[in-house]
Protein backbone atom coordinates (compact mmCIF):
# COMPACT_ATOMS: atom_id res chain seq x y z
CA UNK A 1 0.00 0.00 0.00
CA UNK A 2 2.63 2.48 0.52
CA UNK A 3 4.51 2.01 -2.87
CA UNK A 4 1.09 2.45 -4.08
CA UNK A 5 0.52 6.00 -2.29
CA UNK A 6 3.74 6.95 -3.65
CA UNK A 7 3.38 5.92 -7.14
CA UNK A 8 -0.06 8.53 -6.43
CA UNK A 9 2.09 11.52 -5.01
CA UNK A 10 4.82 11.16 -7.53
CA UNK A 11 2.32 11.39 -10.42
CA UNK A 12 0.30 14.29 -9.35
CA UNK A 13 3.50 16.19 -10.48
CA UNK A 14 3.47 15.13 -14.23
CA UNK A 15 2.53 17.10 -16.77
CA UNK A 16 -1.19 16.19 -17.70
CA UNK A 17 0.00 14.94 -21.42
CA UNK A 18 2.98 12.37 -19.61
CA UNK A 19 0.05 11.55 -17.40
CA UNK A 20 -2.61 10.58 -20.42
CA UNK A 21 0.10 7.77 -21.67
CA UNK A 22 1.46 6.42 -18.93
CA UNK A 23 -2.72 5.43 -18.08
CA UNK A 24 -2.77 4.05 -21.82
CA UNK A 25 -0.08 2.01 -21.68
CA UNK A 26 -0.77 1.09 -18.31
CA UNK A 27 -4.04 -0.37 -19.58
CA UNK A 28 -2.30 -1.93 -22.68
CA UNK A 29 -0.40 -3.69 -19.87
CA UNK A 30 -3.08 -4.98 -18.26
CA UNK A 31 -5.41 -6.18 -21.31
CA UNK A 32 -2.22 -8.32 -22.47
CA UNK A 33 -1.98 -9.74 -19.21
CA UNK A 34 -5.93 -10.79 -18.78
CA UNK A 35 -5.48 -11.80 -22.85
CA UNK A 36 -2.68 -14.51 -21.89
CA UNK A 37 -4.81 -15.36 -18.56
CA UNK A 38 -7.66 -16.71 -20.76
CA UNK A 39 -5.17 -19.56 -23.08
CA UNK A 40 -4.82 -22.51 -20.33
CA UNK A 41 -2.39 -25.47 -21.87
CA UNK A 42 -4.45 -27.20 -19.96
CA UNK A 43 -8.21 -27.96 -19.67
CA UNK A 44 -9.09 -29.13 -15.72
CA UNK A 45 -12.88 -30.30 -15.33
CA UNK A 46 -15.06 -32.50 -13.64
CA UNK A 47 -15.43 -35.74 -15.49
CA UNK A 48 -18.09 -38.19 -14.94
CA UNK A 49 -16.90 -40.33 -18.04
CA UNK A 50 -16.63 -43.80 -16.34
CA UNK A 51 -19.68 -45.94 -14.50
CA UNK A 52 -18.66 -49.19 -12.93
CA UNK A 53 -21.01 -51.83 -12.75
CA UNK A 54 -19.60 -53.76 -9.49
CA UNK A 55 -21.57 -57.12 -9.64
CA UNK A 56 -21.65 -59.01 -6.03
CA UNK A 57 -24.20 -62.02 -7.08
CA UNK A 58 -25.86 -62.71 -10.21
CA UNK A 59 -29.01 -60.95 -9.03
CA UNK A 60 -27.92 -57.65 -8.03
CA UNK A 61 -25.43 -54.68 -9.58
CA UNK A 62 -24.43 -51.22 -7.87
CA UNK A 63 -24.02 -48.62 -10.19
CA UNK A 64 -21.04 -46.08 -9.00
CA UNK A 65 -19.92 -42.78 -10.40
CA UNK A 66 -16.05 -41.83 -10.80
CA UNK A 67 -15.33 -38.28 -10.66
CA UNK A 68 -11.49 -37.47 -12.31
CA UNK A 69 -9.73 -34.55 -13.01
CA UNK A 70 -9.48 -34.88 -16.40
CA UNK A 71 -6.01 -33.12 -17.27
CA UNK A 72 -5.46 -34.55 -21.12
CA UNK A 73 -5.82 -32.86 -24.38
CA UNK A 74 -9.27 -34.84 -25.50
CA UNK A 75 -9.65 -35.83 -29.61
CA UNK A 76 -12.74 -37.60 -30.78
CA UNK A 77 -12.59 -39.49 -33.90
CA UNK A 78 -15.56 -40.94 -35.42
CA UNK A 79 -16.08 -44.84 -37.23
CA UNK A 80 -16.32 -43.91 -40.64
CA UNK A 81 -17.61 -46.50 -43.48
CA UNK A 82 -14.29 -48.87 -44.83
CA UNK A 83 -12.58 -48.01 -41.43
CA UNK A 84 -9.97 -49.76 -39.39
CA UNK A 85 -8.61 -49.25 -36.32
CA UNK A 86 -5.17 -48.85 -37.90
CA UNK A 87 -6.67 -46.00 -39.92
CA UNK A 88 -8.11 -44.27 -37.13
CA UNK A 89 -4.71 -44.62 -35.33
CA UNK A 90 -3.38 -42.83 -38.59
CA UNK A 91 -6.07 -39.91 -38.50
CA UNK A 92 -5.16 -38.80 -34.72
CA UNK A 93 -1.60 -39.23 -35.53
CA UNK A 94 -0.97 -42.08 -33.18
CA UNK A 95 1.98 -44.63 -34.46
CA UNK A 96 1.11 -48.42 -35.11
CA UNK A 97 3.69 -49.12 -32.54
CA UNK A 98 1.61 -47.44 -29.62
CA UNK A 99 -1.44 -49.84 -31.58
CA UNK A 100 0.75 -52.48 -31.49
CA UNK A 101 1.73 -52.03 -27.40
CA UNK A 102 -2.51 -51.58 -26.88
CA UNK A 103 -3.30 -54.47 -28.55
CA UNK A 104 -0.68 -56.84 -27.46
CA UNK A 105 -1.67 -55.94 -23.50
CA UNK A 106 -4.88 -54.21 -23.20
CA UNK A 107 -7.35 -57.01 -22.60
CA UNK A 108 -10.56 -55.89 -24.32
CA UNK A 109 -8.43 -55.25 -27.26
CA UNK A 110 -10.19 -57.88 -29.42
CA UNK A 111 -13.68 -55.93 -28.80
CA UNK A 112 -11.85 -52.55 -30.16
CA UNK A 113 -11.88 -54.45 -33.59
CA UNK A 114 -15.57 -54.66 -33.81
CA UNK A 115 -16.15 -51.12 -34.91
CA UNK A 116 -19.41 -49.83 -36.63
CA UNK A 117 -19.73 -46.48 -39.03
CA UNK A 118 -21.19 -43.91 -36.72
CA UNK A 119 -19.10 -45.36 -33.16
CA UNK A 120 -16.96 -42.99 -31.39
CA UNK A 121 -13.05 -42.59 -30.32
CA UNK A 122 -12.20 -40.14 -27.60
CA UNK A 123 -7.99 -40.04 -27.44
CA UNK A 124 -6.79 -38.81 -24.38
CA UNK A 125 -2.90 -37.32 -24.57
CA UNK A 126 -1.07 -35.57 -21.86
CA UNK A 127 1.10 -32.49 -22.37
CA UNK A 128 3.77 -34.72 -24.10
CA UNK A 129 1.21 -35.72 -26.63
CA UNK A 130 1.51 -39.44 -25.08
CA UNK A 131 -1.66 -41.27 -25.58
CA UNK A 132 -2.73 -41.42 -22.42
CA UNK A 133 -6.45 -43.17 -22.55
CA UNK A 134 -8.92 -44.43 -25.28
CA UNK A 135 -12.47 -44.17 -24.81
CA UNK A 136 -14.25 -46.68 -27.33
CA UNK A 137 -17.99 -45.48 -27.32
CA UNK A 138 -19.81 -48.77 -27.87
CA UNK A 139 -23.27 -47.77 -27.06
CA UNK A 140 -25.45 -45.58 -24.59
CA UNK A 141 -25.09 -47.99 -21.72
CA UNK A 142 -21.70 -49.27 -22.52
CA UNK A 143 -17.55 -48.11 -23.56
CA UNK A 144 -14.73 -49.67 -23.21
CA UNK A 145 -11.76 -47.58 -21.32
CA UNK A 146 -7.94 -48.13 -21.84
CA UNK A 147 -5.50 -46.96 -19.86
CA UNK A 148 -1.63 -46.58 -20.12
CA UNK A 149 -0.20 -48.03 -17.14
CA UNK A 150 3.48 -47.90 -18.29
CA UNK A 151 5.57 -46.97 -21.33
CA UNK A 152 4.68 -50.05 -23.28
CA UNK A 153 1.62 -51.43 -21.64
CA UNK A 154 -2.16 -50.77 -21.46
CA UNK A 155 -5.25 -52.03 -19.14
CA UNK A 156 -8.82 -51.77 -20.03
CA UNK A 157 -12.10 -52.65 -18.87
CA UNK A 158 -15.76 -53.11 -20.52
CA UNK A 159 -17.72 -50.71 -18.46
CA UNK A 160 -21.53 -51.02 -18.48
CA UNK A 161 -24.66 -48.85 -17.31
CA UNK A 162 -27.73 -50.56 -16.45
CA UNK A 163 -30.39 -48.71 -17.40
CA UNK A 164 -34.29 -48.85 -15.93
CA UNK A 165 -36.67 -50.97 -17.69
CA UNK A 166 -40.49 -49.77 -17.88
CA UNK A 167 -43.14 -51.71 -18.57
CA UNK A 168 -45.58 -50.11 -21.16
CA UNK A 169 -48.65 -51.20 -22.68
CA UNK A 170 -50.98 -50.24 -25.49
CA UNK A 171 -53.99 -51.19 -27.15
CA UNK A 172 -54.41 -51.11 -30.66
CA UNK A 173 -57.91 -51.09 -32.71
CA UNK A 174 -57.87 -52.38 -35.80
CA UNK A 175 -59.54 -50.48 -38.79
CA UNK A 176 -57.74 -52.38 -42.20
CA UNK A 177 -53.87 -52.49 -41.46
CA UNK A 178 -52.21 -54.30 -38.41
CA UNK A 179 -49.32 -52.39 -38.57
CA UNK A 180 -50.98 -48.75 -38.89
CA UNK A 181 -53.34 -49.77 -36.25
CA UNK A 182 -50.40 -50.11 -34.30
CA UNK A 183 -48.58 -47.02 -35.49
CA UNK A 184 -52.24 -44.78 -34.28
CA UNK A 185 -52.37 -46.76 -30.75
CA UNK A 186 -48.28 -44.98 -30.17
CA UNK A 187 -46.73 -48.44 -30.61
CA UNK A 188 -43.42 -48.92 -32.17
CA UNK A 189 -43.21 -50.71 -35.57
CA UNK A 190 -40.82 -53.13 -34.13
CA UNK A 191 -42.85 -54.22 -31.69
CA UNK A 192 -46.04 -54.28 -34.03
CA UNK A 193 -43.92 -56.64 -36.18
CA UNK A 194 -43.21 -58.68 -33.25
CA UNK A 195 -46.51 -59.03 -32.02
CA UNK A 196 -47.92 -60.09 -35.24
CA UNK A 197 -44.75 -62.84 -35.67
CA UNK A 198 -46.05 -64.35 -32.15
CA UNK A 199 -49.36 -64.37 -33.07
CA UNK A 200 -48.99 -65.44 -36.85
CA UNK A 201 -49.97 -69.31 -35.50
CA UNK A 202 -53.98 -68.68 -34.89
CA UNK A 203 -53.80 -65.03 -36.21
CA UNK A 204 -52.97 -63.95 -39.82
CA UNK A 205 -52.35 -60.21 -39.96
CA UNK A 206 -54.02 -60.02 -43.13
CA UNK A 207 -56.61 -62.73 -43.66
CA UNK A 208 -57.70 -62.86 -40.44
CA UNK A 209 -58.31 -59.05 -39.09
CA UNK A 210 -61.15 -57.45 -39.57
CA UNK A 211 -62.30 -53.15 -38.02
CA UNK A 212 -63.22 -53.10 -34.83
CA UNK A 213 -60.50 -56.37 -33.73
CA UNK A 214 -58.19 -55.18 -31.24
CA UNK A 215 -54.43 -56.57 -29.84
CA UNK A 216 -53.10 -55.89 -26.82
CA UNK A 217 -49.19 -55.50 -26.07
CA UNK A 218 -47.20 -55.68 -23.19
CA UNK A 219 -43.45 -54.90 -23.96
CA UNK A 220 -40.15 -53.60 -22.03
CA UNK A 221 -38.77 -49.70 -23.24
CA UNK A 222 -35.00 -49.44 -21.82
CA UNK A 223 -34.41 -46.03 -20.05
CA UNK A 224 -31.32 -44.11 -19.44
CA UNK A 225 -30.85 -40.46 -17.22
CA UNK A 226 -34.80 -40.29 -18.25
CA UNK A 227 -33.86 -40.86 -21.40
CA UNK A 228 -35.57 -43.98 -23.97
CA UNK A 229 -32.39 -45.93 -25.24
CA UNK A 230 -34.20 -48.89 -26.68
CA UNK A 231 -37.26 -51.34 -27.10
CA UNK A 232 -36.58 -54.48 -25.35
CA UNK A 233 -38.53 -57.64 -25.36
CA UNK A 234 -41.99 -58.07 -25.79
CA UNK A 235 -43.64 -59.92 -22.17
CA UNK A 236 -47.50 -61.05 -23.38
CA UNK A 237 -49.73 -60.32 -26.14
CA UNK A 238 -53.20 -61.06 -27.07
CA UNK A 239 -55.79 -60.92 -29.84
CA UNK A 240 -59.28 -59.70 -29.60
CA UNK A 241 -61.99 -60.64 -32.36
CA UNK A 242 -65.68 -61.02 -32.23
CA UNK A 243 -65.24 -64.34 -30.94
CA UNK A 244 -62.49 -65.01 -28.84
CA UNK A 245 -59.29 -64.02 -27.39
CA UNK A 246 -56.06 -65.64 -27.92
CA UNK A 247 -53.30 -64.62 -25.33
CA UNK A 248 -49.45 -65.42 -25.71
CA UNK A 249 -47.12 -64.96 -22.55
CA UNK A 250 -42.99 -65.25 -23.23
CA UNK A 251 -41.51 -68.10 -21.35
CA UNK A 252 -37.74 -68.06 -21.32
CA UNK A 253 -35.80 -71.55 -20.54
CA UNK A 254 -32.80 -71.98 -18.60
CA UNK A 255 -30.35 -71.67 -21.50
CA UNK A 256 -31.58 -68.15 -22.45
CA UNK A 257 -33.49 -69.35 -25.03
CA UNK A 258 -37.34 -67.61 -25.44
CA UNK A 259 -40.41 -68.89 -26.98
CA UNK A 260 -44.01 -67.82 -26.54
CA UNK A 261 -47.01 -70.00 -24.85
CA UNK A 262 -51.09 -69.59 -24.60
CA UNK A 263 -52.05 -69.77 -20.82
CA UNK A 264 -52.04 -73.16 -21.22
CA UNK A 265 -49.07 -74.05 -22.06
CA UNK A 266 -49.30 -74.57 -25.96
CA UNK A 267 -47.28 -72.87 -28.02
CA UNK A 268 -48.13 -69.93 -30.25
CA UNK A 269 -45.32 -70.96 -33.03
CA UNK A 270 -46.65 -73.62 -35.03
CA UNK A 271 -44.23 -75.37 -37.00
CA UNK A 272 -45.12 -73.49 -40.14
CA UNK A 273 -46.21 -70.29 -40.87
CA UNK A 274 -48.96 -68.43 -42.56
CA UNK A 275 -46.65 -65.99 -45.01
CA UNK A 276 -43.51 -65.01 -45.37
CA UNK A 277 -43.08 -62.21 -45.23
CA UNK A 278 -45.21 -59.52 -42.74
CA UNK A 279 -46.34 -56.66 -44.47
CA UNK A 280 -47.65 -57.23 -47.53
CA UNK A 281 -51.10 -56.98 -49.79
CA UNK A 282 -52.01 -59.92 -52.32
CA UNK A 283 -52.24 -59.31 -55.67
CA UNK A 284 -52.72 -62.37 -56.98
CA UNK A 285 -53.86 -65.70 -55.70
CA UNK A 286 -53.43 -69.24 -56.21
CA UNK A 287 -55.43 -70.06 -59.30
CA UNK A 288 -55.10 -72.83 -61.91
CA UNK A 289 -56.64 -71.00 -64.58
CA UNK A 290 -54.80 -67.91 -64.53
CA UNK A 291 -54.35 -65.70 -67.21
CA UNK A 292 -50.24 -64.59 -67.27
CA UNK A 293 -49.95 -60.65 -67.15
CA UNK A 294 -46.70 -61.25 -69.27
CA UNK A 295 -47.34 -64.07 -72.04
CA UNK A 296 -50.83 -63.41 -71.73
CA UNK A 297 -51.54 -66.89 -71.96
CA UNK A 298 -54.03 -68.99 -69.60
CA UNK A 299 -51.11 -70.67 -67.38
CA UNK A 300 -51.50 -72.36 -63.84
CA UNK A 301 -50.55 -69.78 -60.62
CA UNK A 302 -49.37 -72.39 -58.32
CA UNK A 303 -48.71 -69.76 -55.51
CA UNK A 304 -49.33 -66.83 -54.05
CA UNK A 305 -47.90 -62.98 -55.01
CA UNK A 306 -46.95 -60.40 -52.49
CA UNK A 307 -46.82 -57.50 -53.24
CA UNK A 308 -44.62 -54.94 -51.06
CA UNK A 309 -41.67 -52.65 -51.35
CA UNK A 310 -38.46 -53.54 -52.88
CA UNK A 311 -36.30 -55.06 -50.35
CA UNK A 312 -38.84 -56.14 -47.73
CA UNK A 313 -37.55 -59.46 -45.40
CA UNK A 314 -38.58 -62.40 -46.35
CA UNK A 315 -38.17 -65.11 -44.23
CA UNK A 316 -38.22 -68.73 -43.96
CA UNK A 317 -41.82 -70.00 -43.09
CA UNK A 318 -40.08 -73.03 -40.98
CA UNK A 319 -36.87 -75.12 -40.44
CA UNK A 320 -35.68 -76.96 -43.09
CA UNK A 321 -32.47 -77.08 -45.60
CA UNK A 322 -32.43 -75.22 -48.33
CA UNK A 323 -32.95 -77.19 -51.68
CA UNK A 324 -31.73 -74.39 -53.83
CA UNK A 325 -30.17 -71.22 -54.31
CA UNK A 326 -30.09 -69.43 -57.52
CA UNK A 327 -30.91 -67.47 -60.12
CA UNK A 328 -32.66 -68.45 -63.73
CA UNK A 329 -34.29 -66.45 -66.36
CA UNK A 330 -37.98 -66.87 -65.32
CA UNK A 331 -37.90 -66.82 -61.85
CA UNK A 332 -34.84 -64.61 -61.14
CA UNK A 333 -33.26 -64.83 -57.68
CA UNK A 334 -35.51 -67.81 -55.86
CA UNK A 335 -34.48 -70.01 -52.69
CA UNK A 336 -36.50 -73.51 -52.39
CA UNK A 337 -36.38 -75.05 -49.27
CA UNK A 338 -37.17 -78.52 -47.59
CA UNK A 339 -38.88 -79.28 -44.76
CA UNK A 340 -39.76 -82.84 -43.11
CA UNK A 341 -42.16 -84.38 -43.36
CA UNK A 342 -42.41 -84.24 -47.14
CA UNK A 343 -42.81 -80.23 -47.69
CA UNK A 344 -40.92 -78.09 -49.48
CA UNK A 345 -41.49 -73.97 -50.29
CA UNK A 346 -40.68 -71.91 -52.66
CA UNK A 347 -39.79 -68.25 -52.64
CA UNK A 348 -39.07 -66.64 -56.36
CA UNK A 349 -38.18 -63.10 -57.50
CA UNK A 350 -35.85 -62.13 -54.91
CA UNK A 351 -33.92 -58.82 -55.27
CA UNK A 352 -31.18 -60.30 -52.93
CA UNK A 353 -30.35 -63.56 -51.66
CA UNK A 354 -29.36 -64.70 -48.17
CA UNK A 355 -28.65 -68.36 -48.12
CA UNK A 356 -26.80 -70.99 -49.70
CA UNK A 357 -27.20 -73.93 -51.43
CA UNK A 358 -27.63 -76.85 -48.51
CA UNK A 359 -27.97 -74.47 -45.65
CA UNK A 360 -29.71 -75.48 -42.66
CA UNK A 361 -32.37 -72.25 -41.52
CA UNK A 362 -34.64 -71.82 -39.00
CA UNK A 363 -38.37 -70.43 -38.81
CA UNK A 364 -38.21 -66.54 -39.58
CA UNK A 365 -34.68 -66.70 -40.72
CA UNK A 366 -33.97 -63.99 -43.44
CA UNK A 367 -33.33 -65.83 -46.81
CA UNK A 368 -33.91 -62.82 -48.67
CA UNK A 369 -35.60 -59.78 -49.65
CA UNK A 370 -38.38 -58.97 -51.90
CA UNK A 371 -37.20 -57.64 -55.72
CA UNK A 372 -39.13 -57.79 -58.83
CA UNK A 373 -36.53 -60.36 -61.30
CA UNK A 374 -36.78 -62.53 -63.29
CA UNK A 375 -40.84 -62.83 -65.18
CA UNK A 376 -41.96 -59.74 -63.31
CA UNK A 377 -44.89 -56.25 -63.69
CA UNK A 378 -43.01 -55.21 -60.42
CA UNK A 379 -41.99 -55.55 -56.71
CA UNK A 380 -43.28 -58.82 -55.67
CA UNK A 381 -42.99 -62.27 -53.72
CA UNK A 382 -44.18 -65.38 -55.77
CA UNK A 383 -44.75 -68.18 -52.86
CA UNK A 384 -45.62 -71.83 -53.58
CA UNK A 385 -46.42 -74.66 -50.98
CA UNK A 386 -45.84 -78.29 -51.85
CA UNK A 387 -47.08 -81.39 -50.39
CA UNK A 388 -45.12 -84.68 -51.78
CA UNK A 389 -44.35 -82.62 -54.83
CA UNK A 390 -47.43 -81.33 -55.36
CA UNK A 391 -48.59 -77.94 -55.02
CA UNK A 392 -50.87 -76.98 -52.92
CA UNK A 393 -52.35 -73.38 -51.95
CA UNK A 394 -50.72 -71.69 -49.06
CA UNK A 395 -53.38 -70.24 -47.74
CA UNK A 396 -55.83 -73.67 -47.61
CA UNK A 397 -52.89 -75.99 -46.48
CA UNK A 398 -52.43 -73.87 -43.39
CA UNK A 399 -55.21 -75.60 -42.16
CA UNK A 400 -54.17 -79.11 -42.64
CA UNK A 401 -50.40 -78.90 -41.33
CA UNK A 402 -49.25 -79.78 -38.07
CA UNK A 403 -50.24 -78.24 -35.41
CA UNK A 404 -48.01 -76.56 -32.24
CA UNK A 405 -46.68 -78.59 -29.46
CA UNK A 406 -47.09 -78.27 -25.32
CA UNK A 407 -44.70 -76.78 -23.33
CA UNK A 408 -42.20 -79.91 -22.41
CA UNK A 409 -43.25 -81.66 -19.03
CA UNK A 410 -39.70 -81.37 -17.21
CA UNK A 411 -40.20 -77.87 -17.68
CA UNK A 412 -43.92 -77.10 -16.85
CA UNK A 413 -43.26 -75.91 -12.80
CA UNK A 414 -41.15 -73.35 -14.50
CA UNK A 415 -43.23 -72.10 -17.11
CA UNK A 416 -46.53 -71.66 -14.64
CA UNK A 417 -43.87 -69.49 -12.24
CA UNK A 418 -43.00 -67.64 -14.82
CA UNK A 419 -46.41 -67.24 -16.48
CA UNK A 420 -47.81 -66.44 -13.39
CA UNK A 421 -45.71 -63.19 -13.25
CA UNK A 422 -46.17 -62.08 -16.48
CA UNK A 423 -49.97 -62.63 -16.38
CA UNK A 424 -50.25 -60.26 -13.00
CA UNK A 425 -48.14 -57.73 -14.69
CA UNK A 426 -50.13 -57.69 -18.05
CA UNK A 427 -53.53 -57.75 -16.15
CA UNK A 428 -52.33 -54.85 -13.36
CA UNK A 429 -50.96 -52.74 -16.78
CA UNK A 430 -54.17 -53.46 -18.87
CA UNK A 431 -56.58 -52.36 -16.12
CA UNK A 432 -54.30 -48.82 -15.34
CA UNK A 433 -54.58 -48.57 -19.53
CA UNK A 434 -58.48 -48.80 -19.97
CA UNK A 435 -59.12 -46.71 -16.70
CA UNK A 436 -56.60 -43.96 -17.53
CA UNK A 437 -58.64 -43.92 -21.88
CA UNK A 438 -61.98 -44.31 -20.87
CA UNK A 439 -62.60 -48.31 -21.76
Amino acid sequence: MTIIKNLQKQLQFLPKAHLTIFSALLLLLILSQCMQSEQPIRKRVKLDLHQRVIKNDASSAITTPIEIEDLLQRHIQTVKSGDSLSSIFSRQDVSSTVLHQLMSSAEHADDLLKIHPGKEFHFGFDENDTLQELVYIHSKISRIVVTRTSDDTFSSENIVRQADIRLVYRRAIIKEIFTIAGEAAGIPLRISIKVAGILSGVVDPVYDTRPGDSFDVLYEEHYLDGERISIGKVLAASYTNSEETFTALRYEFEDGRSSYYNLEGISMQKPFLRTPLDSFRVSSNFNLRRRHPIHKKIRAHRGIDYAAPRGTPIFSVADGRVKRSGFSKANGNYVFISHPGGYETKYLHLHKRYVKTGQRVKQRTTIGTLGSTGYSTGPHLHYEFLVNGVHRNPKTIFRKLPTAKPIPDEQRQRFLAQSLQIQLQYENHQQAYLAENGY
